[in-house]
């Protein structure tokens, strides 16, 4: 990684601290963190050895001396953060889900396009040297062509409709929460968009997406089911069918192994690539990358807003609107 750029982090929770880890393995400091709650900010600078500490967070974006910042809050302040931060030209990685809908992603491409600055979702399957290798032997076509994508994510969250995870208010629901790591590795490993899709929900006591079942299929004929739950547990598992075998990835969101079945003999090879403990490094790396060579091809955002652009499609038919959709 690059000694040269200067990272400030928005926020102090589970993901900042990993982020703040990641650079302390590798011997680079943090510059900076703001924070909603300033004290809990100065408590996270005293841990990581962080020089500057915003008093508020619109002093970050004002920071001349800061060249990305890493937005780690809840989905529904992505927005106005980002737009803050673009139109004071910093670079941004941003956590999953980068918006709310397709309407903000759209427009906070257009500003950062407009700017000259990288705009990227942190998204962790677009950088784990896994995905990298299993690209390459899909579309090597040793497997021949992909077929039928299965994947499945759910949690057992208990019914606490003030928590994050099914709070109207925040942002909840299990497409935004869980289904944008499952619909990004569809995404992947399709060679299109998919533009037919068919799906059921099961609405929460607060409202929010508690469960779903989605069907998708592109104009190439390949297909995806996903499943999706924050009140029963299923396996974080990836199934990718082609024609002369499939791939099976467990724990998918930040994988480091995956399995691979011949289908005519039934063979079984294991693949590793890379250390789920390093996931956060990776996004970073490839995002200095990025920002460094000004080609923001590895932050696949083109594969963010498709997926965007289909939970958003989602929660229409379904009825599903967020406070600040309203």
């Amino acid at each position: 990684m690059s000694t040269e750029l200067n990272w400030a982090v928005l926020g102090t929770g589970v993901i900042a601290n990993q982020m703040a880890q990641a650079l302390q393995k590798i011997g680079k400091p943090l510059y900076a963190v703001g924070n909603r709650t300033y004290e809990k900010a100065v408590e996270f600078a005293k841990r990581y050895g962080i020089q500057k500490v915003y008093p508020q967070i619109d002093d970050m974006f004002e920071d001349e001396a800061v060249d990305i910042v890493y937005i780690t809050s809840p989905h529904n302040t992505h927005y106005g953060f980002m737009k803050k931060a673009l139109e004071h030209g910093k670079h941004l990685l941003v956590e999953k889900s980068i918006t709310l809908n397709s309407e903000e992603l759209d427009e906070m491409i257009a500003l950062a396009r407009e700017k000259h600055l990288i705009l990227a979702e942190a998204m962790t399957i677009w950088h784990m040297p896994i995905y990298k290798k299993l690209w390459e032997i899909v579309e090597s076509g040793e497997l021949g062509k992909v077929q039928m994508i299965t994947v499945n994510f759910g949690s057992f969250k208990e019914y606490d409709m003030k928590n994050r995870f099914f709070n109207m208010n925040l942002a909840g629901g299990a497409l935004l929460d869980i289904g944008v790591y499952a619909l990004s590795i569809v995404r992947s490993f399709m060679t299109e968009k998919p533009a037919d899709i068919v799906s059921q929900w099961k609405p929460s006591p607060a409202g929010s997406d508690e469960q779903a079942a989605i069907l998708l299929k592109n104009k190439d004929g390949q297909m995806a089911t996903v499943a999706l739950s924050l009140h029963s547990k299923q396996p974080k598992r990836a199934m990718i069918s082609c024609e002369k075998g499939y791939i099976e990835i467990m724990e998918y969101p930040r994988a480091d192994r995956a399995k691979i079945v011949d289908a005519s003999t039934g063979e079984k090879k294991e693949i590793s690539c890379g250390k789920t403990e390093d996931a956060l490094f990776y996004e970073m790396t490839d995002m200095e990358r990025a920002v460094e060579s000004g080609d923001e091809t590895e932050m696949y955002l083109n594969y963010t807003k498709d997926v965007m652009d289909i939970m958003t499609g989602l929660r229409r038919e379904w009825g599903l609107k967020y406070p600040e959709e309203m």
